[in-house]
């Protein structure tokens, strides 16, 4: 059972969900306010906390969660809360491990705290150096089962922007395993890192955890805050997904380098031709090679790479029936590689990331995936959802030179990330392209995605995120109207540009700038589906932002 930290201005409210954990076994310390709230963490050091987001105000939840993930960065944060706002413009949202609104299902709430309280935890502090020894963590395996490893681990005296400084890189080994790797991306920052170590039998495990002396980048240290260990079982839901997460060896051109790093992966439940598949997408911090960085900007609104590596077509059993990944030029193929366990052995062989089955190199990850549903979104959703991902996506581009001032042409370069704002839009294109344009207030110019070139253009159909650059220190309110252009599409060695063609608009769902901390801000603008804009090639449908314009 866990000792759960409830937090509810409401003391009736309080009262009931207090009551109803200890009923079900667990240690229930009450607080009525943040302030409260954050005098219990020491005496009491909750496993889970369950809080509503208003303390009577949002503000102050969103203090709470600030000062729990600063305070105490491994414990798991509930949110139960009946306010009717747009949760995305509250980014702390991301920092928690769940948000449910009310009314919430008692079973369900239960189910929740129990499956966090899975989680065994060994918190420790301390610095891990080069000269030192390996620090070994224990964990009880109750059945045969998936493990996955939860580090909250930082790396003091590195910064992803800086060459030299980049960052420490953890070993990880268990007995009879080959040594698995984290690259601490996040820098000097709390961050939490989960792994999986792969099947286990029924008994007691230990792994040991170092600095890596020859990758980690010099003056880079290694402390960690919390280890959590996750059993998997086979009824668990996850289970499925977590039993074919694929092992990624690191491209051997990028070892050493702290670029291509796969810094997040994520999988889909799917069906292709009525039958059920598992997708495995990485996002992985840069792409050295393939899209330019000023097509990856006006294109998809990032310069991180998001690829799909793998993807299983498991029987009831798990087994895998078939599975492809991502080759050389996008192609799909058969995997005829290694396995460990169920798990596949790949690694990026081009510069665009693109995966082959022969796999082998110094550096191996084993990022545990997360489970997303991106019906409705764009895959940069998942960016959204993780905005410390936009931060590592900068400072790697400041790292390699990859940033010019605004208002110049300096080759492939971009703007500060933060002077664009990123549209995600529904389109259908056919021959043709469409690509976003601002009008700012008082101005008689307009800003393009494209940058003038119609291979900046977005041709593909669906959820599309673009970025449209902006000068320095643009708001929302200085936005007068939107445009989306639509644009021939160009020739290809295979056919020449049609005569005409037609982009359509189907939404909107969001608009907005990244802040100071490269976090995704609120919503600048949206166009409610239901309604489908055509859009014949040479014309610029407009949406005005402001009256009178």
């Amino acid at each position: 059972m866990a000792r759960v930290l409830a937090v509810d201005d409401d003391c009736e409210q309080l009262d009931v969900r207090a009551l109803l954990l200890e009923s079900a076994g667990h240690e229930v310390c009450r607080a009525a306010g943040a302030e409260e709230a954050l005098s219990c963490l020491d005496g009491f050091a909750p496993e889970v906390v369950l809080m509503d987001l208003r303390l009577p105000h949002p503000e102050q939840g969103r203090f709470l969660i600030q000062e729990l993930r600063r305070i105490r960065p491994t414990v798991r944060i509930v949110v139960l809360s009946g306010w009717p706002g747009n949760t995305e413009d509250i980014p702390e949202i991301s920092m928690v491990d769940r948000f449910l609104r009310k009314p919430c299902n008692s079973q369900t709430l239960l189910a929740l705290i129990q499956r966090l309280a899975i989680f065994a935890l060994a918190v420790f502090l301390l610095g891990l150096h080069p000269a030192l020894a390996a620090e070994t963590f224990s964990f009880q395996v109750s059945e045969p089962a998936e493990v996955v490893a939860e580090l909250t681990m930082r790396s003091p005296g590195s910064n992803w922007s800086e060459p030299g400084r980049e960052a420490a890189v953890a070993e990880l080994n268990l007995p009879g395993r080959p040594a698995q790797h984290i690259v601490l991306f996040a820098g000097a920052d709390w961050h939490l890192y989960p792994v999986f170590l792969g099947p286990f039998k029924p008994g007691q495990h230990t792994m040991s955890l170092s600095r890596h002396p020859k990758w980690s980048a010099p003056g880079s240290g290694l402390e960690v805050s919390g280890v959590r260990f996750r059993q998997v079982t086979r009824t668990d839901p996850y289970y499925g997904l977590l039993a074919h997460a694929p092992v990624l060896y690191a491209r051997p051109n990028t070892i050493g380098r702290f670029s291509d790093v796969p810094v997040l992966m994520y999988c889909e439940r799917l069906t292709e031709k009525g039958l059920p598949l598992v997708q495995y997408t990485a996002i992985f911090s840069n792409e050295d090679g393939g899209t330019s960085t000023r097509a990856l900007m006006a294109r998809w609104g990032r310069t991180t790479d998001i690829e799909y590596v793998y993807k299983v077509f498991p029987d009831s059993n798990h087994k895998p029936l078939r599975a492809t990944i991502q080759a050389r030029g996008h192609k799909e193929v058969d995997f005829e590689g290694r396995r460990e366990a169920l798990h596949p052995l790949l690694m990026p062989v081009t510069e665009n990331n693109m995966v082959s089955g022969e796999a082998g190199s110094a550096l191996r990850f084993q990022p545990a995936p997360l489970e997303v549903n991106l019906d409705g979104v764009s895959r940069e959703q998942v960016m959204d959802d993780h905005p410390w991902t936009y931060r590592v996506m900068a400072e790697e581009l400041e790292r390699e030179n990859k940033l010019r001032r605004f208002g110049v042409v300096d080759g492939q370069k971009i703007s500060d990330p933060r002077n664009y704002l990123y549209i995600e839009a529904l389109v259908v294109n056919r021959q043709a392209r469409i690509s976003p344009a601002l009008r700012l207030s008082g101005e008689t110019r307009w800003w393009f995605a494209h940058l003038g070139r119609v291979d900046y253009a977005v041709e593909r159909d669906g959820w599309v995120r673009i970025a449209v650059e902006l000068p320095p220190g643009k708001q929302p309110a200085d936005i007068a109207e939107v445009g989306f252009q639509c644009l021939v599409e160009p020739p290809t060695k295979e056919k020449p540009s049609p005569d005409a063609g037609v982009c359509r608009l189907d939404g909107v769902r969001r608009s907005f700038f990244l802040d100071a901390g490269y976090r995704p801000g609120a919503t600048v603008w949206s166009l409610p589906g239901g309604n489908s804009w055509n859009i014949p090639t040479g014309e610029l449908l407009i949406f005005s932002l402001k009256p009178g314009n």
